[in-house]
């Protein structure tokens, strides 16, 4: 069963005064927001495409959304069952390819060319496996936190206790996991703006499964898609800036094996962002839309 999300449970979200859009991708409607752009500049001018992760939306990238609209087009979705879009109520329907699907759909229905992706955590999944299968899309890369498993990885056990915590869990608190997944604290309207998408049980079928879906064998679902994505980016050649937090224990292991995958990603500077956990777009969005802009103009 498909499960929408009314309007209602975004009145008191605070800083993101942006008009949601919809995209069918199916049978649900994905989400996003949109601003910035020059009317008539066509292919020629920059799209920044965010992407986020479990189990946030696109208003973990309002700290970053200002800057990058000064310089193109920014598009903001949300992931299937996150946010603002559908969701499906049984929690089998979720899968790899149900995620990569809703979103290459998305990206194809609007069109979208001359992409700067800048994704985390499941985002960059799905974003740099689209990438690289669609590169002529795609001009650069960003990917924060985030990996490519492909069931040969050693996953932390910091990472398994936040599965099964999240799989299981009686009463899940969306709001505090993300507040927990920071490094600096954060205000009770920002974290109910995150627990805002999931008003009770019924809606949380997505944030539940996504952990599930990593890949822990090369047999698993999704496993060759990852596999795939990590052969074409290892050829890739156009600009990649990868981006890590030094306060991130999920995900920071990944940060020089992807790196050293992808080709470019040396050609720019060797940096960590400081005082920053998971969830970098809440402790320093401000400074990385600066570093992603920095870049743009460098490359």
């Amino acid at each position: 069963m498909v499960v929408s999300i009314s309007e209602e449970h975004f009145e008191d979200v605070p800083d993101f005064d942006y008009e949601p859009q919809y995209v069918d991708v199916g049978e649900l409607d994905m989400a996003y927001v949109e601003t910035g752009g020059s009317e008539g500049s066509g292919d020629a001018e920059e799209t920044f495409l965010c992407l986020h992760g479990e189990p946030t939306w696109s208003f973990l990238y309002r700290k970053m959304i200002p800057t990058l609209a000064e310089r193109g087009r920014v598009v903001v979705p949300d992931l299937i069952g996150c946010g603002r879009s559908d969701r499906y109520e049984d929690r089998d329907d979720y899968t790899v390819e149900m995620h990569y699907d809703a979103l290459r759909t998305f990206v194809e229905e609007l069109e979208l060319t001359n992409i700067m992706l800048v994704c985390q955590d499941w985002g960059g999944l799905l974003g740099l496996a689209l990438a690289a299968n669609q590169s002529e899309r795609f001009a650069r890369l960003v990917p924060m936190n985030t990996g490519l498993p492909d069931g040969t990885q050693e996953m932390t056990d910091t990472w398994h206790a936040f599965a099964e915590m999240v799989a299981t869990a009686e009463d899940l608190d969306i709001g505090e996991l993300v507040a927990n997944g920071c490094y600096r604290d954060l205000s009770e309207d920002v974290i109910d703006a995150y627990r805002a998408p999931f008003p009770d049980e019924r809606y949380m079928a997505g944030a539940r499964t996504f952990p599930g879906l990593v890949p822990q064998s090369p047999d698993d679902p999704g496993a060759d898609l990852f596999a795939d994505a990590r052969d074409r980016l290892a050829a890739w050649e156009k600009p990649a800036f990868v981006l890590f937090a030094t306060e991130d224990p999920i995900t920071a292991d990944n940060r020089d094996p992807l790196r050293g995958l992808l080709p470019t990603a040396s050609d720019q500077p060797d940096v960590w962002i400081d005082e920053a956990a998971h969830f970098l777009q809440e402790d320093a969005g401000e400074e990385i839309a600066d570093r992603i802009v920095d870049f743009v103009d460098r490359t």
